[in-house]
C-alpha cells in the first residue's frame, strides 16, 4: 500500500512539469516493482513506454520521485507484460488517474495510504538547504545559542528542552533554526520534525477552522518528534492561537518531545501574549542572539561572497564591515547590490566607490579609512591617464608608450588605450599617433582585446576599475 501510495504522488509531480499530451501517448500503465532510500524499479507496459520514459521523461520523472525520496539515486525501468492483470491493485492507469486528478481544482497527495505519514510531516519546503550548523558563523554573542542548538541535534527532546532563542531581527536565528532541522533530520530518519513558522501556523489554524478540521491539525502536531517554530512574535494578539500551541506545546513537554522556538525580543518583554503562555516561556531554556563584532562582520562578508563566487579586496570588505554594524541582513543587502552593479555594468568594488554608495545608502563613512579614499582630481591630458595607469602597475610612461611585446607592458598599454577610447572619446587614429603610431587596426585590437578580458577575468576588471576611480572617470 506504501508503494501505490508513493507512486501517485510522483505521478502527480510529473503531471505538473510535462504537457498534458506527452503524458497521455507515453504513460499508460504503471506500478512499483521495488522500492529503497537509494532506487526505485517501476514496472511498465510496454517496451515503447520504457524506451520513451527513459530517453524522454528520466529527468522528470527522476525528480518527482526524488520529492518522495531525498536520498534516492537511481531510477530504472522494467518492462512487465502481466501488468495488465485486473487483480493487481497496485498499477495506475496514468490516463484513468489523470481525469480523477483534472476534476479537483488543486491536485492534492493521495491520502488512501495514512492520514498522516511520516514524509507528510518531515517534509518541508520552506526549509533552505543551504542553511546548516556546519556554515553557521559562530561569534561570541551567539555561541550559546549556537552550543545549544548542536547539543539538541545530538539528542533531541533529552537536553536543553524545550529551548527558547531570541535576538534582535537579522541576526541568523532562522539560519540557526532551519540549519538544526537539516541537522536532526540528516541524523534520525526515523523522526517526524516540524519546521514552521509562527505566521504559517497561524494560516493552517485558520484554514483548520473553516474547514472544521482542527482536530486532524491537534493530531498532526502532537505526534512530531521535535517541532521548531521561528518568529514566533507574530503570535501576538491571536488569543485563540496562542491557547492551540500553548496545548500543543503541554503534550509534546510531557511526551519529552524536543520544542525549539525563536522570538525577537527576551520572554520577560513580550507584550500582547497570553499570561501562561508568557510564563512558560519564562520556565523555558533561555539564549539570545546578540549583533556580531568586527571580526564576524568581516568573515560573514567573505563567506557570502564566496558562496555567490564573488571577488571583494580585502580593504573593500574591511570597509563594509566597519560601517555595516546593525545585522547580518544588511551586510547581505549591500553585497547584492554590489553584485547586481558589477553584473549590469562590469564595475568591480573599490573603495571610492563603495564609500560613495554607502554614503547614498545612509550608512555612516568610518574616518579610518579617510586618509585611503583618493580625493577627487581633474584629468587634462592623455598624459595623465597613461601616468596613472603606469603607477598601478609600478612601470615607466616611456614603457607604456614605446612598442615593445612584453607581456607585463601589453596589459598596461591595452588597458590606456581602452581608457582614452571609452572615458576620453578619443579616436583610433588618435590613440594609435600617441601610441608610437600604431595604426588603427592595431588599436582596435587591443581594445577589443582587452574589453574580452575583462569579461573573463574578475581581477583584470577590478584593477581597471581601480585606476578609473582614482581618477573619477
Amino acid at each position: 500500500m506504501q508503494k501505490h501510495y508513493k507512486l501517485k504522488n510522483i505521478i502527480i509531480n510529473v503531471i505538473d512539469t510535462i504537457k498534458k499530451q506527452d503524458f497521455l501517448v507515453y504513460f499508460r500503465k504503471i506500478t512499483i516493482m521495488e522500492i529503497s532510500d537509494k532506487e526505485i524499479v517501476f514496472w511498465v507496459v510496454s517496451w515503447f513506454m520504457k524506451d520513451n520514459l527513459e530517453a524522454k521523461f528520466y529527468n522528470n520523472i527522476f525528480d518527482a520521485a526524488k520529492l518522495e525520496n531525498r536520498d534516492l539515486e537511481k531510477i530504472s525501468f522494467v518492462v512487465d507484460k502481466n501488468i495488465e492483470n485486473p487483480s493487481n491493485t497496485d498499477v495506475v492507469d496514468c490516463a484513468v488517474f489523470l481525469k480523477e486528478c483534472s476534476k479537483s481544482k488543486k491536485v492534492k497527495k493521495w491520502p488512501d495510504w495514512e492520514e498522516i505519514t511520516h514524509k507528510e510531516i518531515t517534509n518541508s519546503k520552506s526549509v533552505n538547504d543551504r542553511y546548516n550548523l556546519s556554515n553557521f558563523i559562530v561569534w561570541l554573542d551567539n555561541q550559546l545559542a549556537y552550543s545549544a542548538c548542536e547539543a539538541v541535534c545530538r539528542n533531541p527532546g533529552k537536553s536543553y528542552n524545550p529551548l527558547y532563542i531570541y535576538g534582535d531581527v537579522w541576526l541568523w536565528k532562522t539560519h540557526l533554526l532551519q540549519g538544526a532541522w537539516n541537522e536532526i533530520i540528516k541524523k534520525f530518519k526515523d523522526k517526524k520534525i516540524v519546521y514552521t513558522t509562527a505566521d504559517k501556523f497561524i494560516t493552517e489554524y485558520v484554514s483548520a477552522v473553516k474547514k472544521r478540521s482542527i482536530e486532524r491539525l491537534r493530531q498532526k502536531y502532537r505526534e512530531v518528534d521535535v517541532l521548531i517554530i521561528d518568529d514566533v512574535q507574530f503570535l501576538a494578539k491571536k488569543e485563540q492561537t496562542q491557547n492551540e500551541l500553548y496545548n500543543i506545546f503541554n503534550i509534546l513537554y510531557e511526551s519529552s518531545k524536543q520544542i525549539i522556538i525563536s522570538w525577537d525580543r527576551a520572554p520577560k518583554e513580550l507584550e500582547n501574549l497570553e499570561p501562561r503562555l508568557r510564563s512558560r516561556f519564562e520556565w523555558w531554556i533561555t539564549v539570545d542572539i546578540g549583533k556580531p563584532d568586527f571580526e564576524t562582520r568581516l568573515a560573514i562578508l567573505q563567506e557570502k561572497a564566496r558562496w555567490h563566487e564573488f571577488m571583494i579586496p580585502q580593504d573593500v570588505a574591511e570597509f563594509i564591515a566597519a560601517n555595516v554594524t546593525e545585522n547580518v541582513r544588511e551586510l547581505e543587502w549591500v553585497l547584492n547590490q554590489m553584485i547586481a552593479e558589477y553584473e549590469l555594468t562590469w564595475n568591480t568594488p573599490t573603495l571610492p566607490r563603495i564609500a560613495e554608495k554607502l554614503k547614498k545608502l545612509s550608512f555612516t563613512t568610518d574616518i579610518l579609512w579617510g586618509s585611503r579614499i583618493p580625493q577627487k582630481t581633474t584629468i587634462k591630458s592623455y598624459e595623465d591617464i597613461i601616468k596613472r595607469v603606469g603607477e598601478h602597475y609600478g612601470i615607466e610612461v616611456e614603457w607604456i608608450v614605446w612598442p615593445n611585446r612584453k607581456k607585463e607592458f601589453m596589459i598596461p598599454r591595452q588597458v590606456s588605450m581602452y581608457l582614452l577610447k571609452t572615458k576620453m572619446h578619443y579616436t583610433y587614429e588618435r590613440i594609435g599617433n600617441i601610441f608610437s603610431w600604431r595604426n588603427h587596426a592595431a588599436v582596435l585590437y587591443s581594445c577589443n582585446k582587452l574589453e574580452w578580458l575583462l569579461k573573463k577575468d574578475q581581477w583584470l576588471l577590478h584593477e581597471v576599475n581601480v585606476i578609473r576611480d582614482s581618477m573619477w572617470i
